[in-house]
């Protein structure tokens, strides 16, 4: 008997000395690397991703409070997935497979079709594509409402970025936004404050003896509208994360105490809402029937 991998397909891009491998579970990417220099945490082909790895969060990402939320004067029930926060978190695809649809040797677009549930009756497809080029490694995804009502909507992504050679306690992060999401102790968010001592990024924050799980709200985009984070490792080098518009909001995690990752690398994940949007509507999206929402962000290695 042939026993299926827990990442399912793997899809292997290639452009220069940057490699990607993105998987049909999760559409996570499990690898990517620059040369002999990894920019995320890679994970085993055979192994369950360890706390999201690489994995899109859709139809919503970060957490929603009790598993329940109330749309358009309708109550719904998801699965509550974090018992000891009573939370329902990252979403519906975390472990759906994806099924390619379109493969180059510098790129790949993976389709799930979410079959309704009572907690969640609309149908979307997601269309995610992971591309590499001289720039770096883009991330496309368009969801898309094949329904006949509103559906809520918001999607995250879940990168653990390396630190490289060296310990996370040698790195420096930065992040250039303005307000950090406050939370109660379910981590769930209760207002925002303007930056100030270790949740103020802007001008690079070294991480030893920090620990982060938080949020951020208006980032400071660019000339080409992006908003960026980087961490720069021990041995120099750095990898910078974008985001366009669509993504306005920023989780960073360090890690500590979470079983598979203990500190060893940084989640620095953009985001189209913070948690608990689809109670709040708090940066949320609401997807006519027929319409479709595309996000863009990347990374890359300098």
């Amino acid at each position: 008997m042939n026993t299926p991998s827990p990442t399912g397909d793997q899809h292997v891009l290639r452009h220069g000395d940057q490699v990607a491998v993105v998987t049909s579970v999760a559409a996570s990417l499990r690898e990517y690397r620059v040369g002999d220099r990894d920019v995320v945490l890679p994970f085993a082909v055979d192994a369950i991703a360890p706390a999201f790895s690489g994995g899109v969060l859709a139809p919503w990402p970060n957490r929603l409070r009790d598993a329940t939320y109330r749309f358009r004067d309708v109550t719904y029930q998801v699965p509550l997935t974090e018992h000891e926060r009573l939370t329902a978190l990252h979403g519906l695809v975390s472990y759906a497979r994806f099924a390619a649809v379109d493969v180059t040797p510098e790129s790949v677009t993976l389709r799930h079709d979410l079959v309704p549930i009572p907690g969640y009756p609309w149908p979307l497809r997601l269309d995610v594509t992971y591309a590499l080029a001289q720039d770096g490694l883009t991330v496309t995804v368009e969801a898309t409402n094949l329904g006949t009502g509103v559906a809520p909507y918001g999607v995250g992504f879940h990168p653990w970025l390396s630190p490289g050679p060296g310990p996370v306690d040698a790195c420096t992060l930065r992040l250039d936004a303005a307000r950090r999401v406050t939370v109660d102790e379910r981590l769930l968010p209760v207002g925002t404050e303007a930056v100030a001592g270790r949740f103020d990024l802007r001008e690079g924050r070294p991480l030893a003896g920090v620990a982060l799980d938080d949020a951020w709200v208006d980032a400071t985009p660019d000339a080409d509208g992006l908003t960026w984070a980087t961490l720069t490792g021990g041995d120099g080098r750095t990898v910078a994360v974008w985001a366009d518009a669509t993504l306005p909001a920023w989780q960073v995690c360090t890690g500590d105490g979470i079983a598979g990752i203990e500190r060893r690398g940084v989640a620095v994940e953009p985001m189209t809402c913070i948690a608990d949007a689809f109670r709040t509507g708090e940066l949320l999206v609401e997807l006519e029937p027929g319409a479709s929402h595309e996000v863009r962000w990347g990374m890359s290695l300098r």
